[in-house]
């Protein structure tokens, strides 16, 4: 089953249309700031293929929130 996850766009550390290379750019960031905790590498639920990068600290919890939050679905934790 699909982990669907809120976040608001302008928090994400990268943006990719390539899987693997989103992949990699994540495992780079979380080897170099290794206090920072989890990060997620998601795709967008609409449009083309899009592949962002989050700090799974990052994910907003509350449903209300402002109309500027996107709907990701989880594809790769590091």
């Amino acid at each position: 089953m699909d982990e669907v996850v809120l976040f608001n766009p302008g928090d994400s550390i990268g943006n990719f249309h390539d899987y693997h290379e989103a992949v990699q750019t994540a495992q780079i960031y979380q080897e170099r700031h290794d206090q920072s905790g989890h990060v997620l590498v998601v795709k967008s639920d609409r449009g083309e293929p899009s592949f962002d990068i989050f700090l799974a600290e990052q994910q907003l919890s509350d449903k209300t929130e402002p109309s500027t939050t996107k709907r990701y679905t989880v594809s790769k934790k590091l």
